[in-house]
């Protein structure tokens, strides 16, 4: 069943959350349009890590666990030119 979708004055069309969800993209991801010979469009979606992925990435294995109060001890030591 083909989904009918609007374009503006400025060319454009918003995609309905059902062929958002069928692509099983979310906000913030990003969608693969490939343009094809014969005038149609080829959609893929191009779904990015989840947020929760960047904690701990810098982490090493050398370096110790800091408090927040050692952070911002550290914050102030800096903004104040003592680091």
């Amino acid at each position: 069943m083909p989904i009918t979708l609007t374009v503006t004055a400025k060319g454009q069309i918003t995609l309905r959350k059902e062929v958002l969800e069928h692509l099983g993209v979310r906000p913030g991801d990003k969608i693969d349009v490939d343009l094809l010979k014969d005038g149609r469009l080829q959609v893929r979606g191009k779904c990015g890590r989840p947020v929760e992925s960047i904690f701990g990435m810098l982490k090493s294995p050398a370096t110790p666990t800091r408090s927040i109060e050692e952070l911002n001890e550290a914050a102030a030591a800096g903004w104040a030119g003592e680091a």
